[in-house]
């Protein structure tokens, strides 16, 4: 992972944590904060695809690793659609970009 996605994939990070802090507040969640739940996160990286997981144990989503894939862009976020593969339907935002509309701390949203 070369060192502008390494910044990137921070800044989801950061996202993903906002997202948690703004539930856990709606939740009345106590005990684990937001920056408990970043820390936990961490990444896989493959030939294709970015794993995000919440320390290897969930599958948090994919990010897009590479500049060949025929349907999704580099940074493309997709959602996990099993622990080894994302779902391929549509991208839920793009890291390069810092377009995390649909980032949730559950993993990137369901289509409407």
């Amino acid at each position: 992972m070369n060192e502008v996605m390494t910044q990137k994939i921070e800044k989801l990070f950061d996202a993903i944590a906002k997202d948690y802090e703004g539930w856990a507040g709606r939740a009345n969640i106590k005990g684990r904060t937001a920056e408990d739940f970043r820390e936990s996160l961490e990444v896989i990286v493959g030939q294709k695809y970015i794993k995000v997981t919440e320390r290897g144990e969930r599958v948090w989503g994919f990010v897009v690793n590479t500049d060949t894939d025929k349907k999704f862009q580099f940074g493309d976020i997709l959602m996990a659609a099993g622990w080894k593969t994302p779902a391929r339907n549509a991208a839920r935002g793009n890291v390069l970009t810092e377009d995390f509309v649909a980032v949730r701390w559950t993993g990137p949203a369901y289509l409407r």
